[in-house]
């Protein structure tokens, strides 16, 4: 009887499940994705890293965030959304024969950071502007010879600062809308803005709160959290701020996919 139970239990788990709408490109079959191109021929690219993200968030946190994100905007709004990068590039240096880049350069970046020079344990993610590059364009490239005709990328700051300041080279090589989710936002509802601090904190607690773990910071406000640059997450961040981002920027970029597709016709 339990072993019976348990098989129903199986079917109505499988069942549930196959009402979810599938988004990601890996998992369409042919016929999926031809199905859902010719709807929405928009495709999604979470910039990503593997980088140091203060002690309380993943080192994934940059992908992770663009990929949740684009998931939701994608059941909204049609489209399809890509594999997530794991390379981008950063600020690098030299010093003393030894390479830093991104949050290594505390100083550098903001005077929030109280080291100048500091490797950050887990970061491994950095390529050249010319490397990254090559890679961007030979993405571009399969994409449109794919059939989308609109790329939304977003995600690590250098890497969705590199997709607006080369949109005008994507649509003149392969006639392909490129663009970043940053732009015409609410003051506060900014997607991924800061680093590691309240902006980013609270939209991984409204998307992945599994992955998020407070009790790693250090206690009080005194101290200020290594490699963290923005709002203090302590006395900012929660799920409700972060699902009020993802919720405004769902609506935002809906509205905008909305507008450049009526602009194809």
């Amino acid at each position: 009887m339990m072993r019976y139970l348990g098989y129903l239990l199986g079917l109505a788990i499988l069942a549930s499940c196959s009402h979810h709408e599938k988004v990601l490109y890996e998992e369409l079959t042919p016929e999926e994705f031809s199905t859902r191109l010719a709807k929405c021929p928009v495709a999604y690219l979470p910039l990503g890293t593997l980088e140091w993200h203060s002690y309380h968030l993943p080192l994934g946190a940059d992908g992770i965030q663009s990929e949740e994100f684009f998931t939701r905007l994608a059941s909204e709004a049609g489209g399809i959304v890509l594999p997530k990068l794991f390379l981008g590039p950063d600020f690098d240096t030299i010093v003393n024969g030894k390479e830093y880049y991104g949050m290594d350069c505390g100083k550098l970046f903001s005077n929030q950071c109280t080291y100048d020079f500091q490797q950050m344990k887990g970061s491994a993610y950095w390529v050249s502007d010319s490397t990254f590059d090559a890679m961007i364009n030979g993405i571009m490239k399969q994409l449109g010879r794919a059939g989308f005709r609109i790329v939304i990328a977003h995600g690590h700051g250098p890497s969705t600062n590199y997709i607006g300041s080369h949109a005008g080279e994507f649509l003149t090589k392969y006639n392909l809308k490129v663009m970043n989710c940053w732009g015409n936002d609410s003051a506060d509802l900014c997607l991924q803005c800061d680093h590691a601090a309240a902006n980013e904190t609270s939209i991984m607690m409204a998307v992945r709160p599994d992955l998020v773990n407070m009790d790693r910071l250090p206690a009080g406000t005194s101290t200020w959290p290594l490699g963290m640059m923005g709002d203090d997450p302590r006395i900012r961040a929660s799920r409700t701020y972060g699902k009020k981002i993802v919720d405004f920027e769902v609506r935002k970029m809906a509205s905008l996919i909305k507008k450049e597709l009526a602009e194809l016709k």
